[in-house]
């Protein structure tokens, strides 16, 4: 953008341009396409079958395990071989259904359905993420902002201090060493101005990255994050509804989803099939060849039926399975404990840095206070001649660190706040008062 952007801003161009968002968002709508192609289990299945082809029609007695290499052929056997050949045909329609299951079609769809939840979830997990990324990011180029601001004032002031320094020693005044030691310290303020401009450009490099455009040159405006926010009364979080632990709950959902469909596994398999076909050759019994006939199918035949089938010692592998699932059940509530146990840790965390923050927030006023008194008074003491120059060189880095500690004092109170926006699982109150808005 070409104006500055705020911190809302930054933050609703890193949901809407940050790749992984883009790939959660897939993989979510990936899951809820997981749940459509299940549901169509419940269909029945139609399967039409055309075949043309040249044979030859010797035929002999004997059993034929399954395969497929050799292809099948019907007929009685004649006494007599031949090379010759002759046209084929065939045509027809299959059409089969499953009429009950025992839930074992519903229990595919159920584990599609906690897939699906599952990826929503991580792509809401994702986003807040991305979010609170790109807010920190932005966070931290203010304060390298700042900070820059700060050691560029301190810069004039030095260079402004060792001009009359300089003018003293001339007029002989003073002796040449205080000359020589305003100019280190102006090199030294100007050293510490090449670092903080670094610092800041790295910072917004990383803010252009957390908002999803690399490599553009990025510009912010502070809007009240350079003042104090309000103290606000500490709320308790019910942690059990952050995405995180969701995200967890839903993955041990799946688990119990995976269990249940092994539980409907070991069952009969019902299909009913109703077959038209039809089929043609070139071929008489007495083992001539018509070549008029074969082309196309002439003597069709209908069939229905139930067939059932029932895999008997696939109980072996499936209460391995189970075994195995059950394991993952356990895992995934382990990790759930695990995820509430670290989000407990987090909200403490962040109440403590709220308050430790808003402390020094405070404190650095009156350092800042005292430092610029101190400053003065240094200043005023040695043109009396009654201090030397590295009181006021003290005196003046004194200043220029209480003038960073002032203003990122004030912004770590807004980074602490952000910890627990995050751990509410929504930035949208954090954004609101972070624009004026509350």
């Amino acid at each position: 953008s070409p104006h500055p952007l705020s911190l809302e801003q930054a933050v609703e161009l890193a949901l809407k341009n940050y790749p992984a968002i883009r790939a959660a968002r897939a993989q979510a709508q990936s899951a809820e396409a997981g749940i459509e192609l299940a549901r169509t289990s419940f269909l029945p299945r139609a399967d039409l079958l055309w075949q043309e082809n040249r044979a030859t029609r010797n035929n002999v007695f004997g059993l034929l395990l399954p395969q497929s290499t050799l292809p099948s052929i019907s007929g009685p056997q004649l006494d007599s071989t031949t090379q010759a050949s002759a046209w084929g045909s065939a045509g027809g329609l299959l059409f089969s259904w499953e009429p009950f299951d025992f839930g074992l079609r519903k229990a595919n769809v159920d584990l599609a359905k906690a897939h699906g939840k599952q990826a929503a979830l991580a792509e809401t997990v994702t986003q807040l993420d991305v979010a609170a990324a790109a807010a920190d990011a932005f966070l931290t180029l203010l304060a390298a902002e700042q900070t820059v601001r700060a050691v560029q004032a301190n810069v004039e002031r030095t260079e402004t201090f060792a001009k009359a320094v300089g003018v003293l020693v001339t007029n002989q005044l003073r002796p040449g060493v205080d000359s020589s030691r305003a100019e280190a310290e102006l090199a030294a303020a100007q050293n510490l101005l090449i670092q903080a401009h670094q610092t800041a450009e790295l910072a917004r490099a990383n803010l252009a990255d957390a908002i999803g455009q690399p490599g553009e040159s990025i510009t912010i405006e502070a809007g009240p994050l350079l003042t104090l926010p309000p103290t606000q009364p500490l709320t308790s979080v019910n942690l059990s509804l952050h995405p995180l632990a969701l995200a967890q709950t839903a993955s041990i959902d799946a688990a119990k989803a995976r269990e249940k469909l092994l539980e409907r596994t070991w069952v009969p398999r019902f299909n009913w099939q109703t077959a038209i076909y039809g089929r043609g050759t070139g071929a008489r019994l007495d083992g001539t060849f018509n070549n008029s006939r074969g082309f196309y199918p002439d003597t069709f035949n209908w069939a229905t039926g139930v067939s059932i089938t029932f895999p008997v010692f696939d109980f072996f592998g499936l209460r391995a399975r189970h075994k195995a699932e059950a394991n993952n059940l356990a895992a995934e509530q382990a990790r759930y404990d695990q995820v509430i146990n670290t989000l407990k840790t987090q909200d403490k965390r962040a109440n403590i840095l709220i308050e430790s923050a808003r402390k020094i927030a405070a404190n650095t006023e009156i350092q800042l206070k005292a430092a610029r008194e101190t400053l003065t008074r240094a200043q005023v003491r040695y043109e009396y001649g009654l201090t030397n120059v590295v009181e006021v060189a003290d005196a003046q880095r004194l200043q220029a660190q209480a003038e960073i500690d002032s203003a990122v004092a004030r912004l770590a109170v807004w980074r602490a706040m952000l910890a627990g926006a995050k751990l509410q699982g929504d930035l949208t109150s954090y954004l609101k008062q972070a624009a004026g808005n509350r």
